[in-house]
């Protein structure tokens, strides 16, 4: 007879996952996720895999957790130019948060991490940016389409600009005491909406 798990997978993947997100990849030990999930050595690795397979596995539920929240917000009815400077304004405000100062972004973090030696990481970040791409190209061809931006823009380059700006926000948000920095620097890009 097979004996049941003694723990919850899944609050056990999220615990993982928040240690990650915290510490980043090659500072995490298994020693340290043995303890933080309070499960031995062997239930992580019969359940999980290696430590890699766990943080792609966390990182796939991060990805989970967060892309339906960036769904709902641009693709929401109406006009789609506020929605996008929302996702902008929000990420700021998370990347000036001072509880989650030094967390960043998962996937950003994998992006500097990991991705350019990792292909399992990288194909994870590239899949994370590209849905982020779609959704503000969406949003901001339907804004087009709305007439809330001028027909001269090209809403791909500016959906790449955004990513872009979005992963710098996360980044510089990490180390910068300066939230002035980051705000100013997303409304200054907002104005190219405009």
């Amino acid at each position: 007879m097979a004996r049941t798990k003694e723990f919850d997978p899944d609050a056990a993947l999220q615990s993982a996952l928040e240690l990650f997100w915290r510490r980043g990849y090659k500072a995490t030990s298994m020693a340290d996720l043995v303890a933080h999930l309070g499960i031995g050595r062997a239930s992580v690795y019969a359940t999980f895999g290696t430590k890699h397979e766990l943080y792609l596995k966390a990182l796939d539920r991060y990805g989970e957790t967060h892309q339906p929240l960036l769904l709902r917000e641009l693709s929401q009815p109406g006009p789609a130019l506020p929605a996008v400077r929302a996702v902008v304004r929000r990420f700021t405000a998370e990347a000036t948060d001072e509880r989650r100062r030094g967390y960043g972004c998962l996937v950003t973090n994998t992006a500097a991490e990991l991705a350019p030696h990792d292909p399992a990481a990288a194909r994870r970040v590239e899949l994370s940016w590209e849905h982020l791409e779609t959704l503000l190209q969406s949003a901001l061809v339907r804004a087009q389409a709305q007439g809330e931006l001028p027909a001269g823009r090209d809403p791909s380059a500016l959906a790449r600009m955004l990513l872009v700006l979005l992963q710098g926000v996360r980044v510089v948000g990490k180390a910068s005491p300066d939230p002035a920095r980051l705000r100013d620097a997303a409304e200054q890009a907002l104005t190219l909406l405009d």
